[in-house]
């Protein structure tokens, strides 16, 4: 595609318009208006034919994955290729989806001479989750005159993966691993003696007749006691439910919170994107403490599952596989969780399970099939408070008749909740309302305590 420039427009505004004045006025000057008109003429047309090759030899090239968080700064790196090696400005554009925003919509390059390769960097910033396909970027290109601008698209085929963002959430956790009693947490000794055998000792005065390893006391002819370790490799799923219920907007009241994804406005997010936020985060801290983390999702059907492992790639492979997740118009399916967890997960581990129980048919569906596993894992079911959820008399804005209606209706719903936790603890799962800014941290400080306590 030609397209004309500035130049262009200032040589007609100097030759065309007063020579086509000068003829108007003055009859016997027109020939010579004409020669200088139509030279202009000859020499626009001329650099039109010339045009073409002023984007010979030039290639773009972006990195086949680029990866960046969600409402973070991120800066793509663009590696220009001028095979002829003359020097030449270019003007380049990223044909980005419209998730991503770009701080500069074109940036001119200018391309040194005597060099094969240029780079230049744009920064961007990415508002949804997810993975996105780039397959041309668009390159404008003088003519050799400079009246004329040659564009073309050129394939630049990438993907870009937004993930979510974890700083602040890490930012605030930062004094829960050090113990610093931030959320109420505070150092204290450890429960229990551990379960893991590690080694024989000699007997000390005051070891329990329990400890005593008796098949090594008769073979050495005197007493000799079994030393016992904390488990250091315990398995940790967090369990996300993706359905309808997780794609509810939860309104962030923090300042600085990051934004949502889908339809956000400013100060909201869906409980998705805490569910993923918060399993990312769990899956940090269980890697610090040394634990197998997996992951599983779930909506009418099981959809991913990660068996539990450790390391950096496992971890990376975890956040490959919940940053595409987007929730589901269809209604979670606990009759087939269950059955999965029970035919999948033959050693005992500590389920964290993300979902919304305020639907009564779905709590009783769940308290009815948790049977299936209650007994092999230790489950701990999770849930974003949902606004206005709260005894009655705890609030003191009420200034209407509605206000109190309100009121009521969020009573009731946290009365069913109540009901629902009691019959869950029957059972041996432990229900919990965790807030929406603090879920995370709230997460980590459960997993913690399980660990301190041994439970698992």
């Amino acid at each position: 595609m030609i397209v004309p420039r500035s130049r262009l427009l200032l040589w007609v505004a100097l030759v065309v318009l007063p020579f086509s004045l000068l003829a108007a006025v003055e009859p016997s000057a027109a020939a010579v208006s004409f020669v200088f008109m139509g030279g202009l003429a000859v020499l626009v047309l001329a650099d039109a034919l010339g045009a073409g090759r002023g984007l010979a030899g030039i290639e773009l090239h972006l990195p086949e994955v680029v990866r960046m968080s969600r409402n973070r700064d991120a800066k793509v790196e663009m590696r220009i290729r001028n095979e002829r090696q003359q020097p030449q400005m270019l003007r380049l554009a990223l044909a980005l989806p419209g998730e991503i925003q770009l701080e500069r919509a074109e940036i001119d390059a200018q391309l040194p001479g005597a060099s094969e390769w240029s780079r230049l960097e744009w920064v961007c910033r990415p508002a949804r989750r997810g993975r996105y396909q780039v397959s041309e970027s668009y390159v404008e290109g003088s003519s050799p005159l400079g009246f004329w601008g040659m564009r073309r698209r050129l394939p630049t085929p990438s993907e870009f993966r937004v993930y979510p963002n974890l700083l602040t959430e890490r930012k605030n956790l930062a004094a829960l691993f050090l113990n610093r009693g931030m959320f109420g947490l505070h150092a204290r000794r450890q429960v229990g003696k551990g379960r893991d055998f590690e080694k024989l000792r000699e007997y000390v005065p005051g070891d329990g007749y329990d400890e005593i390893h008796w098949k090594a006391t008769a073979k050495r002819g005197r007493p000799i006691t079994k030393v016992f370790q904390i488990e250091r490799t315990q398995e940790v799923y967090v369990i996300i439910d993706s359905s309808r219920l997780s794609a509810r907007i939860q309104p962030m009241a923090r300042a600085g919170m990051a934004a949502g994804t889908i339809g956000d406005v400013a100060g909201e997010t869906t409980v998705l994107e805490r569910f993923i936020t918060a399993a990312l985060v769990l899956g940090l801290a269980a890697e610090q403490q040394g634990d197998l983390f997996g992951l599983l999702t779930f909506s009418d059907r099981v959809g991913t599952f990660v068996r539990a492992r450790n390391g950096s790639a496992h971890y990376s492979a975890c956040r490959d596989a919940l940053y595409t997740l987007q929730p589901g118009l269809v209604t979670p399916d606990c009759d087939e969780l269950c059955s999965f967890i029970r035919l999948r997960m033959r050693r005992r581990a500590l389920l964290v399970v993300l979902t919304s129980l305020d639907d009564p048919l779905l709590a009783a569906s769940f308290a009815a099939n948790v049977d299936l596993i209650c007994r092999q894992h230790l489950i701990l079911v999770n849930m974003i408070t949902p606004p206005g959820v709260a005894p009655l008399f705890t609030s003191p804005d009420v200034g209407s008749t509605d206000d109190l209606f309100r009121h009521l209706g969020g009573h009731l719903l946290w009365q069913k909740l109540r009901e629902l936790e009691k019959v869950l603890k029957r059972r041996g799962v432990q229900f919990s309302l965790l807030g929406n800014e603090r879920l995370s941290a709230q997460l980590v400080s459960q997993y913690l305590n399980v660990k301190q306590r041994q439970l698992l």
